[in-house]
């Protein structure tokens, strides 16, 4: 069972490139990503839930990096090719990390590297040590980025991590000048859940921060007694975080959502997901004297899915 808040006032327009006719069939942007203009999306995978080993610092032996950072949580990774010779690697690459950068992101560790040799972050030996330890589940033009060619030109790699309300964020973005008329991008993001860390970490900043990015937030510090609308009081943490960020915007309004897995009939579940999202309600409405006229509950059982029932 999962709860989100969404904007009801104030829609938030972000501007993207258009897709273009390149873009590969069934796939679509991460909603953090905008991707360079010019760029098409030539290869992604989405894994709701996999480990992932994120490098922090450079090589420092034989095929080795001593600092890694151990996470699991959804992964979405995503190639982009760009054709022409009117841009390098080098300004898309900053081009990204500036607007991740400007997006509240932390940069743990970049390296641009024109001739790709040495140990460094970004560098050849940095970038197979990388893929080795995270290859590609699926085929496809991903595999450019490990592979050379006669006029191949420099790489840049930054590593990034941000905290959001539904928990932290990673993201490893790697940019090849792959030949002299193409340049690839590797984005690859790992978002780790709250609920199944346990490091559940809600803050009113992080609230807005999710709510700006998407319209929504999905709040995992809230508990149910099983196959009840009873909260538990693990959530008082989650809940007064809410209240806080609601009572900086009294002038929003906003829906709580309640969302089930399939287990279960419809009609039940669509029940059970008006009756969480409005003991939500209520409790910031009869703890935090969160006005009533801010709020509204709405139940949408497993219709709409925050993340995958595949899992």
């Amino acid at each position: 069972m999962s709860i989100r808040i969404m904007a009801l006032a104030g829609a938030l327009l972000a501007a993207t490139w258009p897709a273009g006719a390149q873009d590969i069939a069934g796939v679509a942007e991460h909603p953090m990503v905008t991707r360079y203009p010019g760029q098409a999306i030539r290869w992604q995978t989405i894994e709701n839930f996999r480990p992932f080993r994120v490098p922090l610092g450079p090589v420092t032996g034989f095929r080795e990096i001593g600092d890694w950072a151990e996470l699991e949580g959804r992964v979405t990774r995503t190639f982009y090719a760009r054709t022409g010779t009117d841009r390098g690697y080098d300004e898309v690459y900053l081009s990204f990390r500036e607007a991740f950068a400007a997006e509240g992101f932390d940069i743990r560790a970049e390296g641009l590297s024109p001739p790709r040799a040495g140990t460094g972050v970004g560098g050849r030996q940095w970038m197979d040590i990388y893929l080795r330890e995270n290859p590609p589940t699926a085929p496809g033009e991903v595999g450019t980025i490990a592979a050379g060619t006669s006029s191949q030109g420099g790489q840049g790699v930054f590593v990034a991590m941000r905290d959001r309300a539904a928990g932290p964020v990673w993201v490893v973005v790697t940019v090849e000048q792959h030949a002299e008329d193409y340049v690839g991008a590797l984005i690859d993001i790992i978002e780790i859940d709250t609920a199944e860390t346990g490091l559940v970490a809600v803050d009113p900043e992080a609230i807005g921060r999710d709510l700006a990015e998407k319209g929504r937030v999905v709040l995992d510090g809230i508990f149910f007694d099983f196959d009840s609308a009873t909260l538990q009081d693990r959530s008082a943490e989650a809940l007064q975080a809410v209240a806080t960020y609601l009572r900086a915007h009294p002038d929003q309004r906003f829906f709580v959502v309640g969302h089930t897995d399939y287990v279960g009939s419809h009609d039940y579940n669509a029940r059970l997901s008006l009756a969480r999202a409005t003991a939500v309600v209520e409790a910031l409405v009869g703890r935090h004297a969160i006005p009533r006229g801010q709020l509204g509950a709405h139940g949408v059982g497993p219709l709409v899915p925050v993340f995958s029932n595949a899992t």
